[in-house]
């Protein structure tokens, strides 16, 4: 195994030169750290985690709390892409990632006494019941936590925009001359409270009046769900000419019974989803959505958390917002 004695005897260079670039510090010339990295390279040069460990106190190991009610795990649209950003991204800094569940063998743990076992220096927390007794004793035990997409009390969060993405994508569709516009949304959850909050405010703001019976609950990446509500709506005697969904999966299961109706889109009826996903872009027609930013999310929560391990009397507890972009398909008729 490569040593940073053979390092340094490869550069030239004191062992304790090699330590402070392999460390990234401060006190030594660029030239002579670039030289330093690139020999560990082409030698292949591992660190001891174990030595690292005892020096900074730290196991370098992150906790990732994600359980989703669907239980679609990592091929979930919008949290698999944050969350393996956030993997790059703490990898880039040093950092493995442990998920953390109730079970360690056959013993049974809360959220928190995982943690503790696993030694973790700090936890992002996504798509999970932030209700729960159990994931509210993690967030109160004084671990460094991110949490994506929920502001808690005094922890740090990364949102996606939800209230400016919603309003993005209602102004378009006003603004194609869309009035009588239906809203099927995911369940009750901060996220669903931001965007039904801000159609609700856009519409008002144009001065469009809101059909309580355009407004439905559905739920998020299930397109059955949102067919049957599709189906209910365009059975309604005076039915809208725009239907917004939760997310682009359910969109789909919109457009299969708008066209087992024998209807055209956009033609007859336009819809709109939400998240942006590459499905959205390979259907016909191309789905008129918001793009959320999944990539800067999942980086700005890995440079966030790695801040609060790190730095911890220098970082800031605040809301970062991420900003997504407006896909404008070809989904939505333009009534001018």
């Amino acid at each position: 195994m490569v040593s940073m004695k053979d390092i340094s005897e490869t550069c030239g260079v004191s062992i304790a030169t090699v330590s402070k670039a392999l460390n990234g510090r401060a006190d030594i010339s660029t030239s002579t750290k670039e030289r330093v990295l690139e020999v560990a390279k082409k030698m292949g040069y591992v660190p001891n985690s174990s030595a690292r460990a005892l020096k900074t106190n730290r196991t370098y190991n992150i906790g990732v709390l994600f359980a989703d009610e669907a239980r679609s795990g990592l091929t979930h649209s919008y949290f698999s892409p944050v969350l393996d950003s956030f993997r790059q991204g703490v990898e880039e800094k040093g950092y493995d990632i442990t998920f953390l569940g109730r079970h360690v063998g056959k013993s049974e743990l809360s959220y928190s006494e995982h943690s503790k076992y696993r030694g973790v220096d700090g936890v992002i927390v996504a798509c999970v019941d932030f209700e729960a007794e159990e994931v509210k004793e993690l967030l109160q035990s004084g671990i460094p936590v991110v949490t994506i997409d929920y502001i808690f009390n005094d922890k740090a969060c990364v949102m996606s925009d939800n209230i400016r993405g919603m309003e993005q994508l209602v102004s378009y569709i006003i603004q194609c001359g869309h009035k009588k516009i239906a809203y099927i949304h995911g369940a009750d959850s901060f996220v669903t409270r931001s965007r039904i909050g801000s159609f609700l405010r856009t519409m008002k703001r144009y001065g469009i009046e809101i059909e309580d019976r355009y407004i439905r609950e559905g739920i998020y990446h299930a397109p059955d769900v949102s067919a049957k509500i599709t189906h209910e709506l365009l059975s309604l005697e005076d039915r809208p000419t725009c239907i917004v969904y939760p997310d682009d999966f359910s969109c789909i299961g919109g457009i299969n019974v708008i066209r087992s109706k024998g209807l055209s889109i956009p033609n007859d009826i336009s819809v709109a989803g939400y998240d942006g996903q590459r499905i959205a872009h390979v259907i016909e027609p191309k789905i008129t959505t918001y793009r959320q930013n999944t990539e800067q999310i999942g980086k700005v929560a890995a440079a966030k958390l790695v801040e609060l391990i790190e730095q911890p009397e220098l970082a800031l507890v605040e809301r970062l917002d991420v900003q997504g972009e407006l896909i404008r398909g070809c989904s939505v008729l333009s009534m001018k």
